[in-house]
């Protein structure tokens, strides 16, 4: 109980890490040369790749060093996706079919494949966007209908799309076919007048709500418009959902001979579906689809004698991607997964803007939109680091991936065994599997009755905090660290570090605790903290004369997993700044 109490702390002091100052003012960013600097400090280069990938390493740091911010980043978007999700999940199926064929793809599949591709791939940029835009166009395994082919072909979808046009974003998501599962889209039956039956709502109303234009009517800086009575103004009615439902009628599987039985059939009853219908976008199957009026934003599409799907449907994607909220609220919440739970007004202002134009007449360009994102002068600050209202809790899977790629982890099967980290005696949390649409945190979460709250500051990563998640964490890292994750292979971690690099430095506390300081965080650990991790690390001494080699690299070792833990359990770390 002790240390569960302790651990808690420990977050919570994380948490005020995030508050404000007694000015309750946000941060003010400091002026910035026009140009880069001869050559980056490793520092902010490490404070950098952060917020952009997965965590730095001794080779992206000299990357961005090298290239400076703008360059990395344009290098980074140059880069082709990595290898298929989809086609990862094939393979390990098939290899597991040659001993059972009945087997089917599982989620741990996926989960390997992701892990396998955010620690090791390239495109560290494409990995950590497509995870944030997971994280807003939510599809989950959490929900067991979902077919896992499908989720990793989704997974694929928005990496494709993470420098592209939200425009084309968004129609993707609206047709996959795994999205039409998760919110009821696919096979939407159309009203009818005699039997009372109407259009299921459900998509219609969390593409509003959740991926586009939100709830409220928005400012560019991201603030609510008010009435005349200073209530905010709801963006779409009930009627809105309702009409904009009918377009999302008539959409279904795909196969090269539709039927109307194809159509009406549920992902388990319809047993002859094509093999890639789970993979391969919605066709429309007009006949299902709706010809009666469709009024929604302002929009109105009138009652047709001839059903068109397609035609219908490109009218509500264009209403929605060109309503004036999309910047500010797209662009606000790309800000907090990446950079700052409570992006300024002019923060979400110059992004929305990049949306609305990204300097060549185009809107929705969501490269220019990232690069904004993290080239903006209040993300490139120094002294946002020691700002009290700038900052973000890391996410749980961001934290072991960071540990993963800074000490150079490996995977002896070559397969990356994770699986589920979903547990809260675990990670508490696995991509693609939070519980619900709102995704594992809602984006305006704060936590009640503290001051974060008091201060209207939001922290929406800690809506899943609690005595048993940071226990699970905490526990998890300290054998992680030390032993390694992932599947056993005769008592052994398919996941592990071999510290070959911290190795050559253990024997000097304040050597060992500079690196990790660098690598977990950005060279920014106060020196409080810093005292104590060396006084801690040099507890554990080295044995003389005498003493077998085997001996001396066991204290070595102990003194780099300390390190490492009492680095990933402060809230210095926990609070990403």
């Amino acid at each position: 109980m002790r240390r569960v109490v302790a651990a808690v702390m420990l977050v919570g002091v994380a948490s005020a890490a995030l508050l404000t100052s007694s000015s309750g003012g946000k941060i003010v960013p400091g002026p910035i040369m026009a140009g880069s600097p001869p050559q980056l400090a490793p520092s902010d280069a490490a404070r950098f790749l952060t917020q952009a990938s997965f965590g730095p390493t001794d080779s992206s740091i000299s990357d961005v060093q090298s290239a400076g911010y703008a360059g990395w980043i344009a290098n980074q978007e140059a880069m082709p996706p990595s290898a298929s999700h989809q086609a990862f999940v094939e393979a390990r199926l098939a290899e597991l079919r040659v001993t059972n064929p009945s087997a089917v793809a599982s989620p741990p599949l996926f989960y390997d494949s992701f892990w396998a591709q955010a620690v090791t791939a390239p495109d560290q940029l494409r990995q950590r966007v497509k995870l944030a835009l997971s994280e807003i166009f939510v599809i989950s395994l959490y929900n067991h209908a979902i077919d896992v082919r499908g989720a990793a072909s989704f997974y694929d979808m928005l990496g494709r799309n993470a420098f592209g046009n939200y425009r084309t974003l968004l129609e993707q998501v609206t047709l996959h076919p795994t999205m039409g599962v998760y919110l009821s889209a696919l096979a939407n039956v159309k009203e009818n007048l005699i039997t009372g039956q109407h259009p299921d709502e459900n998509y219609a109303r969390e593409v509003m709500q959740l991926m586009s234009i939100g709830v409220y009517q928005l400012n560019q800086d991201g603030s609510r418009k008010l009435d005349g009575t200073g209530a905010p103004i709801p963006n779409y009615s009930s009627t809105d959902i309702q009409g904009l439902a009918r377009v999302f009628t008539g959409f279904s599987w795909y196969s090269a001979n539709p039927t109307i039985t194809g159509y009406k059939s549920t992902f388990y009853g319809y047993v002859n579906k094509d093999p890639n219908a789970n993979i391969v976008n919605m066709i429309a199957y007009p006949s299902l689809h709706s010809t009666g009026p469709k009024m929604f934003l302002g929009t109105t599409i009138p009652p047709s004698s001839t059903p068109d799907p397609a035609g219908d449907l490109k009218v509500a994607l264009d209403t929605i991607f060109n309503n004036p909220n999309v910047g500010p609220f797209i662009g606000k919440q790309l800000i907090q997964r990446l950079v700052t739970s409570n992006p300024s007004p002019g923060y979400i202002s110059r992004v929305a803007a990049v949306f609305n134009d990204n300097g060549a007449g185009v809107r929705g360009d969501l490269g220019a939109v990232v690069r904004a994102i993290l080239l903006d002068p209040e993300a490139r600050d120094p002294a946002a680091v020691s700002s009290p209202t700038f900052g973000k809790l890391r996410e749980p899977v961001v934290r072991a991936a960071n540990w993963m790629r800074a000490f150079n982890a490996s995977s002896s099967s070559g397969r990356w065994l994770i699986g589920d980290s979903g547990d809260p005696k675990s990670l508490d949390q696995s991509t693609l599997d939070a519980p619900a649409v709102f995704n594992f945190w809602r984006p305006g979460y704060s936590p009640p009755e503290t001051t974060l709250g008091g201060l209207n500051l939001v922290a929406p990563e800690f809506q899943r905090v609690n005595e048993a998640s940071v226990a699970g964490y905490l526990n998890t890292m300290r054998l992680v660290v030390s032993l390694g994750m992932g599947t056993l292979t005769a008592g052994v971690p398919d996941v592990r570090s071999a510290y070959v690099n911290e190795l050559a430095i253990a024997n000097n506390a304040a050597n060992l605790v500079a690196r990790v300081n660098l690598l977990l965080l950005y060279g920014q650990m106060s020196p409080g903290l810093t005292g104590k991790i060396v006084d801690s690390v040099n507890s554990i001494s080295i044995p003389g004369a005498g003493a077998t080699q085997a001996q001396i690299n066991a204290a070595l070792n102990n003194r780099i997993y300390l390190a490492i833990y009492l680095a990933m359990s402060s809230p210095e770390y926990l609070a990403q700044r």
